[in-house]
């Protein structure tokens, strides 16, 4: 059985229509890569480059105008690490990063900073080994959820930082309340920096974690 050749015309009608639909898929492309590049899932690395420069970090802080969520040291529950009992609470390792994290805000400067913890082990364990003195347990810091943010804004006293020693689902909802819905889980004692701004709200500065300290004190001493 012969087939009937299609016709020139069928044939050059169909070329412009196929350009139509690879110039179309190539915006599509195009507009969803730009998209994912302007829409960032995570807070920015502050460590990374001159982001703490850019993010006015260390001049915020000495204005008192930080917040800070850490979140607690590594769980006993949850590693084959020696822990330093009970077993809801944090592991060896867990108590030398809750140290360095300790030193390190203690070298950006505490003296005009409040410290609160979430009332769990963990936490309080992880806030004894981040600070000599007695902080003070507050049970928000565990419950999270939509008030987070609020509560947090709440806390935070004009003039002076604010560091929060939280769980990873609470800074979760605090990142996503301010515009970070899909943030990845934060890690053991990494530090989510924001900043109050003229407008009366915290904005997101970015995360400095555990191994990154070193990279902000240095910005610092390069800054003074």
């Amino acid at each position: 059985m012969s087939r009937t050749p299609k016709s020139s015309g069928a044939r050059s009608a169909q070329h412009p229509l196929r350009k139509v639909a690879l110039v179309t898929l190539a915006l599509l492309v195009a507009a969803l890569v730009m998209g994912f590049v302007a829409w960032p899932v995570s807070p920015m690395l502050l460590a990374q480059g001159d982001q703490v420069q850019k993010a006015g970090m260390l001049q915020r802080w000495q204005a008192g105008e930080i917040v800070v969520l850490v979140r607690h040291a590594e769980r006993c529950d949850q590693s084959s690490n020696p822990c330093l009992g009970p077993a809801d609470g944090i592991t060896e390792v867990g108590r030398d990063a809750a140290r360095h994290v300790g030193q390190a805000l203690d070298a950006l400067g505490l003296a005009h900073t409040d410290l609160l913890t979430s009332p769990a082990t963990r936490t309080v364990q992880t806030a004894h080994y981040l600070s000599a003195q007695e902080i003070p347990q507050q049970e928000w810091l565990a419950a999270c959820g939509e008030t987070m943010g609020a509560e947090v804004l709440a806390h935070k006293t004009a003039q002076r930082n604010l560091v929060l020693v939280t769980h990873s689902g609470c800074i979760s909802d605090f990142e996503a309340q301010n515009g970070f819905k899909h943030a990845s889980k934060a890690e053991y004692t990494s530090a989510l920096f924001a900043a109050a701004g003229p407008d009366g709200k915290l904005h997101i500065l970015g995360t400095v974690n555990d191994a990154d300290w070193p990279d902000v004190l240095n910005n610092q001493v390069a800054e003074q």
